[in-house]
């Protein structure tokens, strides 16, 4: 679902096919700002990326003239809407139906109340390659991707993937124990502490991390019994990240940064659920049992 970040801008994934009528979507991170009149989209969340990571494509909100629901245009498109702008649509893909009204509301009020501006070409001097099409006057600018381009968390022939699925090799069928969530979140390093996109699987008796969703082995297991407690992070505000939860084990405090405030109160759910179906009733992940056993001291008073 969309979401508003810190900068009061309406932020999250989207798909969108960026070479037009080529029925391939690729996953993009979306941020409409309503300040500087723009909507632009980037392979990750910026906050994930290099310093200075230029974004991969940009539209004047005045150049918008409609979004709407585009399910009858492309029936193959799950969960479809269009952006006209001039004499180009811009087709995207939300993650479910109500992830689609909520962006077409949120992009339809926002052209609503927009100033005019123009058309920033400076990033043409940086060292990625922009394509600019003047369609009825009007400058649409993206950059163009090299074939096999790969992206954290997408596929390799940039077909879109339905999220949450499952890697091949790890299908409920082949698990010994149910896979109870699966997804991508952005998780922060042990000893460098920066961040990094890694795909996460809880089951009933741990959480695993890999490289990406084609990976076979984990990069770590955390067993869900060294889990204390898992919470939404109260050091948010210090780290300037949304959607941010933290997991504390017996040995060490994970921060893991979800895509949505949805997704990370989904996590802390499913984690703190799957915990409570191990330890049984009462205890949770917030609560540490511990066993003091009772010491006799005996006293020999012959010999004092």
């Amino acid at each position: 679902m969309p979401y508003v970040d810190r900068q009061n801008r309406i932020c999250g994934f989207l798909d969108i096919e960026e070479l037009e009528n080529s029925g391939k979507f690729l996953r993009r991170y979306f941020i409409l700002d309503t300040l500087e009149g723009s909507l632009v989209w980037y392979m990750d969340n910026p906050q994930n990326l290099p310093e200075g990571t230029s974004n991969v494509g940009s539209l004047k909100l005045t150049y918008i003239s409609k979004v709407s629901d585009a399910t009858k245009l492309r029936p193959k498109a799950e969960f479809c809407f269009v952006i006209n702008a001039g004499m180009r649509k811009f087709y995207l893909q939300a993650n479910d139906k109500q992830d689609l009204v909520e962006w077409v509301s949120a992009l339809n009020n926002a052209t609503k109340i927009t100033v005019k501006a123009c058309v920033d070409t400076s990033g043409a001097m940086k060292q990625v390659s922009y394509k600019t099409e003047i369609i009825a006057g009007v400058p649409i600018t993206t950059t163009t991707q090299e074939k096999g381009e790969d992206q954290n968390g997408a596929d390799r022939s940039g077909q879109r993937k339905p999220p949450g699925q499952l890697p091949y090799y790890l299908s409920r069928s082949n698990q010994d124990q149910s896979v109870i969530k699966a997804g991508y979140c952005v998780k922060q390093g042990g000893v460098m502490k920066n961040w990094k996109r890694r795909y996460f699987m809880l089951d009933d008796n741990t959480l695993s991390y890999f490289k990406s969703d084609m990976e076979r082995e984990p990069l770590r297991v955390i067993p869900l019994k060294e889990v204390n407690r898992v919470q939404e992070c109260k050091q948010s505000d210090l780290m300037m990240r949304d959607n941010l939860f933290e997991l504390v084990t017996t040995s060490r405090t994970f921060y893991f940064q979800s895509d949505s405030p949805e997704e990370m109160h989904g996590w802390i759910k499913a984690i703190s659920g799957a915990i409570v179906a191990q330890r049984g009733p009462g205890r949770s992940a917030a609560s540490v049992r511990i066993d003091f056993k009772p010491v006799v001291l005996e006293l020999d008073l012959s010999r004092v």
